[in-house]
């Protein structure tokens, strides 16, 4: 039976590594759970496994889609799914930071297959929110009552999804779990050790070459690629467009990670599934490999 591994939690804590490590001594895969790993060429900013260490240990769902291109959830859930039962690999581990994509998996959400009306969505939003949030109530009064007023991003999707499809969203989403066994391991440590993380890493990214990276894909690919506009790339394009100093744009891509950590730690700390281990345990791989083989002997 297959048996899933997930290894999640904030960025930096180090979940990649310790992925690593463990799918060496089980002889397994790794799925990266990852929004902006999917993308090519897009690999110092997203801390993309190196080559070498992709050697060491296959992984999927990194480089699948081009920069110019979209990856939803759904498209994500659906690949993921059919790499669940592919592969042939047991366990396999699911790990990344992007709690939706996780939760597509472990929790099998049900996810309406509407792409991206822009024009719609343009068309709407000129409406004004508090409009938009009226229509809703109107078409689809559950998920009114799940959607803050203000929030126009989700109002947006819920009317976008009803207009194509003319069914509400509220009757197209909720959950259909797997029915394979899943272990859930978060990892986490003190908000200052954290800090400390985020510094250590933003200098070691740029040390490898970020500057050059943001560089080149603003010249390939334009400075206004929705993708150069996310975290550590939107700090350096600033930089290169002499906005900000290369120091200023270290410590915003230091502060702006640090911010996007906290959200993470929130997501994941609403699950109990999670069992959680101490970034900086140095026991921390022995310990998680021993909670691994209970599982898998349990499971068995």
């Amino acid at each position: 039976m297959t048996k899933l591994i997930v290894i999640c939690g904030a960025t930096a804590t180090g979940k990649s590594g310790l992925a690593l490590a463990l799918a060496i001594r089980l002889g397994s895969v790794i799925l990266s759970a990852d929004s902006r790993q999917v993308y090519r060429e897009f690999d110092i900013g997203t801390a993309k496994p190196t080559v070498a260490e992709q050697k060491l240990v296959p992984h999927y769902l990194i480089d699948i889609c081009d920069p110019t291109d979209t990856m939803t959830v759904a498209d994500y859930q659906e690949q993921t799914q059919a790499l669940i039962t592919s592969v042939g690999v047991i366990p396999l581990f699911l790990v990344g930071g992007t709690g939706l994509y996780i939760r597509s998996i472990v929790q099998g959400m049900k996810i309406p297959r509407v792409a991206p009306q822009m024009e719609l969505r343009s068309q709407l939003e000129s409406l004004g929110q508090p409009q938009l949030y009226a229509m809703l109530q109107q078409v689809d009064p559950v998920a009114a009552q799940k959607i803050h007023r203000n929030d126009l991003v989700r109002t947006l999707r819920a009317l976008e999804v009803y207009y194509v499809t003319g069914n509400p969203i509220s009757e197209q989403q909720g959950e259909n779990p797997p029915n394979y066994p899943i272990l859930q391991i978060g990892l986490d440590c003190d908000v200052e050790k954290l800090l400390a993380r985020i510094q250590q890493r933003t200098e070691q990214m740029i040390a490898n070459g970020l500057v050059a990276e943001v560089e080149y894909l603003c010249q390939k690919y334009g400075a206004d690629l929705s993708l150069l506009n996310t975290l550590g790339y939107q700090e350096i394009k600033q930089y290169l467009a002499g906005d900000i100093s290369l120091e200023e744009a270290k410590e915003l891509t230091i502060l702006h990670t640090r911010q996007f950590a906290k959200r993470q730690r929130t997501w994941f700390r609403a699950y109990p599934q999670i069992e959680w281990f101490d970034a900086d345990d140095p026991d921390l791989l022995e310990k998680v490999w021993q909670r691994i083989n209970e599982f898998i002997i349990r499971t068995s």
